[in-house]
């Protein structure tokens, strides 16, 4: 194996290792992206997108050579003219069987390098949408425990007017109840616009999850077509 070709199949062997401990089930995405945030990935960051292309365009590169290579050596005019001569069929037999392997090498290399980036994608999604359900049920618990504390308050309030006596009680009664009232209003309207705000963000979240299950639905698609073009080579081999 040539020194491009070892390096690329390192490059798949790290790809497999990394994917592998992404998707270990006992670290949960939350702690994913503390780890992304930490400050040599925002270092790295300013990069990641030049360093993403130029891998694309040198595994492809390689790609599209391992096919050349291929379809060479699966030519019919070659199985032809070796059979003739025993040693040049066997060694047309090696550079063909080499050259489907780097095919597969560069073709998986290729589809591991786009779902990496699409499941570090998604992780950070899913530990964004996870703080957000922890943040409303932070809320409604809130609301529920005011709730009750309004319930015993009013309670309160009605044995107070029940066991008041004269015009006094009744005033104290009255004006004790205007007062909740309008805390009542003022928090209720500070629970509307929060519940307004994360109705916000979850449709923004949701339109989110949309594109990246576009994305992960061509990304099986570009996969089929590799592998539809690798069946082709087998084909030509038989």
């Amino acid at each position: 194996m040539t020194l491009q070709w070892t390096a690329v199949a390192l490059f798949l062997y790290v790809e497999i290792g990394i994917l592998v401990i992404l998707c270990l089930p006992f670290i949960s995405a939350r702690r994913w992206q503390s780890i992304f945030q930490l400050r040599i990935w925002s270092c790295l960051a300013r990069f990641w997108n030049k360093m993403f292309l130029t891998m694309i365009i040198v595994l492809i590169v390689l790609f599209l050579d391992a096919v050349r290579e291929v379809r060479k050596y699966s030519a019919k005019e070659l199985g032809t003219d070796a059979k003739l001569q025993p040693n040049m069929f066997d060694h047309l037999h090696m550079k063909l069987f080499r050259a489907q392997r780097n095919l597969y090498i560069s073709g998986f290399a290729v589809f591991l390098w786009l779902v990496m980036k699409r499941v570090v994608t998604l992780i950070n999604q899913l530990a964004s949408v996870s703080g957000i359900t922890a943040a409303l049920q932070a809320q409604a618990d809130s609301a529920n425990q005011a709730a009750k504390k309004y319930m015993e308050n009013n309670e309160m309030l009605k044995q107070t007017l029940m066991e008041g006596k004269g015009e006094k009680a009744t005033a104290e009664g009255m004006e004790l109840l205007r007062k909740e009232v309008r805390k009542l209003k003022e928090e209720l309207k500070t629970s509307a616009d929060a519940l307004k705000n994360s109705q916000l963000e979850a449709d923004v979240m949701k339109k989110q999850m949309e594109g990246l299950a576009r994305e992960y639905d061509r990304l099986l698609k570009e996969h089929q077509e590799l592998q539809n073009l690798q069946d082709s080579g087998n084909k030509k081999k038989d």
